[in-house]
C-alpha cells in the first residue's frame, strides 16, 4: 500500500514497521524540532535514504491534493501536532496513533498525567482520523499494566514498543480494521502540562516528590533550591521526622543536593542549573 507519514521520532518506529511490512512510501510529513525534547532527525534521514520527499511546513489542502494525485491510500499521523482536516476527500484511510487507551487520555501528551495519577493500566489507540483530536473510532488497542514506581522512559518505551506491534496489525489488514472499527464514546481530555506542574512542590511528602521526578523522567521537572531554579530528572529520598522547613536544602555532598519535604528528605542526584535560552549543560 502506498502511503504518507506524519510524525517525528517519538514514533518513528511506526513508519519504520510499515516500510518493514512493504508498504511504499511516498511522503513524510513532519515538524521542526527543539533537539532538546523533540527529535526527528532519524525520521526525516531514512526519509531522504528513500528519496521520499519531506516536508516541515503543516499539511494543507493542496498537499493533501499532491498525495491523492501520487496514488496514496493511506496517511499515518504519529507524533503530528496539528489537526488534519479534510483527507477524507482525497485518501481512503487516515490512522493516527495516540499514546493512550482511548478515549481515556485525549490530549497532546498524557504520559506525564498518566504516572502522577497513578493509573493502574496503560496503553496505545491507533485510530481514525477525525475532525477533532483524538475522537476518531478505533482500530486497534493495546493495554498493559503500570508499575507502582512507572517513570516516564520506561512508559515511554513500552508505547513505542506497543505502537509497532500496532503498526504490524494495521499493515497487515487495515481494510479489515477499518470496517471493524468502533466508535469511542465519551472520554477524557488531558491539557498540555504547564510548569507549574511540573515544579516539585517541597511541601508534598516523600512518595508524592519522587513520583513528580518520575512523571517527567529525562524531559525533567523544575525545583526551586535556595532560590534557584534547577533541572531535575533523577532523586530519590526517606522518610524521617524532622523540624526543618520544606524545601530547605539541609545537606550537599558533591552535586548531590538533599531537600527538606513534609515528611522527610529528598536526595536530587541528577539536575542543571535553569537555562531560559537554548540547549543547557548536564552537571
Amino acid at each position: 500500500m502506498r502511503f504518507a507519514f506524519a510524525g517525528i521520532d517519538f514514533l518513528g518506529d511506526v513508519f519504520e514497521t510499515f516500510l518493514a511490512r512493504g508498504w511504499e512510501p511516498v511522503r513524510l510529513f513532519s515538524r521542526p524540532c527543539d533537539g532538546i525534547y523533540d527529535f526527528n532527525e532519524t525520521t526525516v534521514a531514512r526519509a531522504r535514504a528513500l528519496k521520499v520527499p519531506v516536508q516541515m511546513s503543516r499539511i494543507g489542502p493542496a498537499d493533501l491534493v499532491q498525495l491523492k494525485a501520487s496514488h496514496c491510500e493511506a496517511l499515518i499521523v504519529a507524533g503530528y501536532p496539528w489537526l488534519i482536516r479534510g483527507w477524507e476527500h482525497h485518501l481512503p484511510y487516515g490512522v493516527n496513533f495516540h499514546p493512550s487507551p482511548l478515549p481515556m487520555g485525549r490530549g497532546p501528551y498524557p504520559l506525564f498525567q498518566a504516572i502522577l495519577d497513578r493509573v493502574p493500566e496503560w496503553g496505545v489507540t491507533a485510530h481514525v482520523l477525525h475532525p477533532a483530536f483524538d475522537t476518531g473510532p478505533i482500530l486497534a488497542q493495546e493495554h498493559f499494566p503500570l508499575a507502582a514506581d512507572e517513570n516516564h522512559d520506561r512508559l515511554l518505551a513500552r508505547c513505542q514498543m506497543s505502537a509497532r506491534r500496532i503498526a504490524s496489525w494495521l499493515a497487515e489488514d487495515l481494510p479489515g480494521l477499518w470496517d471493524r472499527a468502533t466508535p469511542q464514546g465519551p472520554g477524557s481530555y488531558w491539557p498540555r502540562m504547564t510548569r507549574e506542574d511540573r515544579t516539585l512542590d517541597w511541601t508534598r511528602n516523600v512518595e508524592d516528590v519522587l513520583r513528580t521526578i518520575r512523571a517527567f523522567g529525562s524531559i525533567e521537572a523544575f525545583a526551586l533550591v535556595n532560590s534557584r531554579l534547577i533541572y531535575v530528572w533523577e532523586g530519590s529520598g526517606w522518610r524521617e521526622a524532622h523540624s526543618q522547613r520544606p524545601g530547605t536544602l539541609v545537606h550537599r555532598h558533591r552535586n548531590h543536593l538533599v531537600v527538606a519535604v513534609r515528611d522527610g528528605f529528598v536526595q536530587l542526584t541528577g539536575w542543571s542549573a535553569y537555562a531560559p535560552q537554548g540547549p543547557r549543560q548536564r552537571d
